[in-house]
């Protein structure tokens, strides 16, 4: 084990080169470096990356200003850690997110916004989801066929970018706030990129009604109109049940690590 105690997650669980071990590599390429303080930071999409990866391309000196904000799309592995960085970090941590509200998320973003990542998992179903007619249920009944669940970073598991087995801090967007302090008592200052990617739905007006089987071209002029569903309208019990399922692991990590209360939907009996 190392000095600080701290253990990677998957480097023991294939007994081959390390840079062979594929699950130890998955998460080690998300994981970078704060270069003032040596900080390690594994980041997951979807949960405020953008706005932590522009204040670590602030603070290494890479962008003057949030006006160069564009510049982390192609710069996600510039800050990777090195296998040294990665062992002799003085502070690590990771923010994770409701696994239901990332998903919902993750298909109001990426998926009826058609981004490349709807076009890919379109052809993965060999063209069968409709570009105007695909719904949440579509969605994750897709993602539910063997592979494609890892097959894009936006709804892999948050597990799968777990690097370490324990960080210094493990941070809930749900409570971001409490990271922002956090962080900055460790000389880490955070940069809110939230208004500068749209990514998410929190500037839109949030409706209530059940939408799991409203098609993308509606949900996509709702937010033309500046409207938006809530994450919870996109499940029913069958959905909630079928994603339970398919993200066990994140459920329970996110249970286990933030506060269950803050879940979209309360624990299984």
């Amino acid at each position: 084990m190392t000095p600080s105690g701290r253990l990677l997650r998957y480097a023991r669980t294939q007994l081959v080169p390390l840079h062979l071990n594929t699950a130890h590599e998955a998460a080690a390429v998300q994981a970078l470096v704060h270069y003032p303080t040596g900080a390690v930071y594994s980041f997951i999409p979807k949960n405020a990356c953008s706005t932590l990866r522009m204040s670590f391309a602030l603070a290494n000196g890479c962008i003057a200003g949030p006006e160069d904000w564009v510049w982390i799309h192609p710069n996600n592995g510039t800050f990777r850690a090195t296998l040294r960085e990665l062992v002799t970090a003085p502070y690590t941590f990771v923010v994770l997110r409701c696994p239901f509200a990332r998903l919902a998320s993750v298909f109001l973003d990426k998926i009826t916004g058609r981004y490349p990542d709807f076009w890919a998992l379109h052809r993965r179903e060999r063209d069968q989801l409709d570009p105007d007619e695909t719904t949440f249920r579509d969605f994750v009944a897709a993602i539910s066929e063997p592979g494609a669940l890892e097959a894009n970073i936006h709804w892999r598991p948050q597990v799968d970018f777990l690097v370490y087995e324990n960080y210094d801090d493990v941070f809930a967007l749900e409570r971001f706030g409490d990271a922002v302090a956090r962080l900055a008592q460790k000389g880490i200052a955070v940069a809110d990129a939230r208004a500068l990617t749209g990514h998410g739905t929190g500037h839109l007006v949030t409706e209530e009604g059940a939408v799991a089987d409203t098609p993308i071209h509606v949900l996509a002029e709702m937010k033309r109109q500046g409207r938006a569903p809530r994450h919870a309208a996109l499940y029913d019990a069958a959905l909630i049940t079928q994603v339970r399922a398919l993200y066990g692991g994140d459920i329970t990590l996110y249970e286990t690590c933030c506060r269950a209360e803050d879940m979209l939907f309360a624990p299984a009996s």
